[in-house]
């Protein structure tokens, strides 16, 4: 687990950001989308608490795809990818690792949407999905990678 806080940016710095609640979990996503909004072969997400997750400076605004599930925030000015808002999902919200002064502490625990990974992909995630895990397997995934991350 990070020390906390752990305080971020955007690419320009306009955006600042800060995590004072530890992650719930760790994830590398494989889906055409996030290979296409990050520009790469997958996206990193650390799932944080909604109350452990604070907005420091600047206005980040909803950018990528728009849809009725999610809102990806952006920075305005450089228009980096900071986080993710799962509409109806109170709980956490997807940051940005990358997004970090400090990242050593990082490392994907799952890794999801496979069908869609590029073929040469290899992570060190400890388990994989095709798809997305089924949501009855969430409290378990999470409790799993707290127990892993305290020891």
């Amino acid at each position: 687990m990070p020390d906390l806080p752990l305080d971020g940016t955007c690419r320009c710095g306009a955006v600042k950001i800060r995590i004072i609640g530890p992650p719930m979990m760790t994830s590398v996503c494989h889906c055409t989308g996030c290979q296409k909004m990050s520009g790469s072969a997958y996206s990193l997400t650390a799932m944080v608490p909604v109350d452990g997750f604070e907005v420091m400076a600047g206005e980040p605004v909803v950018g990528g795809l728009r849809g009725a599930d999610l809102d990806h925030m952006f920075c305005p000015e450089c228009m980096s990818w900071m986080f993710t808002r799962i509409k109806g999902v109170d709980q956490f919200l997807n940051v940005r690792p990358t997004l970090f002064e400090d990242i050593s502490w990082f490392s994907p625990f799952i890794e999801t949407m496979t069908r869609e990974k590029l073929p040469w992909v290899e992570t060190p995630a400890v388990h994989s999905f095709e798809g997305f895990p089924p949501m009855d397997r969430y409290q378990e995934l999470v409790a799993e990678f707290m127990a892993a991350s305290a020891g």
